[in-house]
């Protein structure tokens, strides 16, 4: 079936379509509605629970849709609808790994964080260990994960502004300077609403993404005439690499390398810090499980889309139009080619949308790591008061603002899925193998849980270092540019692009040693049967009883 489009505008292989003044004025409107909401939301900011939680005041449904919203960052929009449009199967694999890995945080995660906690991942893991440097660890190992994050998304603010700015890939001074913009909106999302803000923010980008998204699969589908296969069969007609992007293979050659890929995004959910600290913001257990079910039926739902989204810029779009260098747009330059500049202007500033909200949710979860874990537990010894930790919260998130906005910078123009499979790599090698042992395993210890968190960044951190990922990949022909991170240089020794096969057994394993090494803590073991009565039953935890 051919699927042509009558009259409807082609988009040039450049990076500039669409009109500049729409486009800005779809993105202003987003931000004054979102900045009324979360001034709105900084009245009622009244104590560290309400800067940190958001005073745990958000239902199930609302915090589903809220981390619903977290989630579905840029990687999730742009980086998956490119990869399939690219790279075909191989593409929607990460759509896969992202939405199996809520299974992991339903059955053995959010129930038990949401009792044993309070505001962050350390409280969970200084439960029954040494708070000073068990706090410091996870402090780290959040500020950590979070920037790898942020990377991803500031990078994809800088291919987008360049699309609808017009800005071209090669003023790099240009498009810093807009991506300084969006940081410094992030920062103003932060400071002045705090994590129930931020939440709004959420909630608002993830009703009209998965609107946005839901409006051009059914008009991808329609063109179509609602037969999946012949879309499949038209994009592997227009694809250059054929009847190849309906297979596994195209760009993962090594399957040990797919592995290690899907163990990280399958395991890394469950260790993301900006994703933990939603659980808090709910009264009680049953609402976290709620939350939950909520987030996995929306982010299911809206991965389906992506297959469609990806395919269908694939089959539409004039050959050569999505590459290695533009894939980050394959989603807005498919909206410019169904409606024209009214539907490039809504969809981008969805995207936009986007990426302003995970920064800002990923801004709060550092900047309140770094204050409860660090300044008011190890610097302070738990002396410090509440309004001074969320001084110290709010001083943190510009400094965190600005590193983002730099890292930014230079990741621009990477592919983010990939970027953040890397922070998922992180994530599920340095925090996960700790929550799990603090949780269900009796004779783990301090040392045991240093050895984990350190053991298993420093090994994820050299292993993504010395990969492939950042040096070393052979150069494009038709692009001139190698796909890795840095051109130009080879010093990689690791064969995989993802580490997850070898970090993520190695901090298992390091947990184990490091408990054996510390020998037998009986004021540590015998907290435990505390912690598992507070995390099963919420007996003792804060704002236990839904009211």
């Amino acid at each position: 079936m051919n699927m042509d489009i009558a009259q409807a505008p082609a988009p040039p292989a450049a990076t500039a379509v669409g009109d500049v003044g729409l486009n800005i004025g779809i993105f202003l409107a987003f931000v004054a509605v979102t900045l009324v909401f979360v001034y709105r939301a900084s009245r009622t900011n009244k104590t560290a629970s309400d800067y940190y939680a958001a005073g745990r005041a958000f239902t199930g449904p609302q915090n589903g849709v809220a981390i619903a919203g977290d989630y579905l960052s840029a990687a999730s929009f742009l980086g998956i609808a490119g990869a399939i449009a690219l790279n075909g199967y191989d593409g929607f694999l990460y759509s896969i790994g992202f939405l199996v890995a809520w299974l992991v945080a339903l059955l053995l995660v959010a129930e038990l964080l949401r009792n044993t906690g309070k505001f962050t991942m350390g409280d969970v893991l200084a439960f029954r260990m040494r708070q000073r440097p068990v706090r410091a660890a996870a402090a780290t190992s959040t500020l950590v994960v979070s920037f790898f994050y942020l990377l991803a998304q500031m990078a994809g603010a800088g291919g987008l502004i360049a699309l609808l700015l017009q800005i071209p890939t090669s003023n790099r001074v240009g498009q810093g300077a807009v991506i300084a913009i969006v940081g410094i909106l992030m920062i103003v999302y932060v400071l002045v609403g705090g994590m129930k803000g931020t939440t709004y923010v959420q909630i608002i980008k993830a009703v009209l993404l998965i609107i946005g998204a839901a409006v051009m699969t059914v008009w991808v589908l329609g063109i179509a005439g609602f037969n999946l296969s012949a879309l499949l069969g038209d994009a592997a007609a227009a694809s250059p690499k054929g009847d190849a992007v309906l297979a596994p293979g195209l760009q993962y050659t090594n399957p040990i390398d797919l592995v290690s890929l899907g163990l990280a995004l399958v395991l890394g959910t469950a260790g993301l810090p900006h994703i933990l600290m939603r659980f808090y913001t709910v009264p009680s257990s049953k609402e976290a499980r709620r939350s939950v079910v909520w987030a996995i039926w929306l982010i299911g739902l809206f991965y389906l889309f992506t297959l469609v989204l990806g395919y269908g810029a694939a089959a539409l779009l004039p050959p050569g139009t999505i590459t290695s260098a533009t894939q980050n747009n394959a989603a807005p330059l498919l909206a410019y080619q169904l409606g024209g500049e009214v539907l490039l202007g809504i969809i981008s500033a969805v995207a936009f949308a986007t990426i302003l909200a995970v920064v800002a949710g990923l801004t709060i979860t550092a900047s309140a790591s770094f204050a409860h874990d660090v300044y008011a537990s190890v610097i302070k010894r738990g002396q410090a008061s509440p309004d001074a930790e969320v001084r110290v919260a709010r001083i943190t998130a510009l400094v965190i603002g600005v590193v983002a906005i730099i890292g930014g910078i230079i990741a621009n123009g990477q592919n983010i899925a990939f970027l953040v499979a890397l922070a998922f790599a992180v994530a599920a090698s340095a925090n996960l193998p700790t929550i799990l042992y603090s949780l269900f395993w009796k004779k783990f210890n301090t040392t045991g849980a240093l050895f984990s968190i350190y053991g298993g960044l420093a090994i994820c951190i050299i292993l993504i270092v010395f990969s492939p990922a950042v040096s070393g990949k052979p150069v494009n022909a038709a692009t001139g540019r190698s796909a890795s991170m840095l051109q130009g240089v080879d010093f990689h020794w690791f064969p995989l692009d993802n580490p997850g096969l070898v970090s993520i057994p190695a901090s298992f394993l390091l947990g184990v040693i490091g408990t054996y090494i510390g020998g037998r803590r009986p004021v540590e073991e015998g907290k435990f049967a505390e912690m598992e009565v507070r995390s099963l039953t919420g007996a003792g935890s804060e704002k236990a009883i839904a009211h």
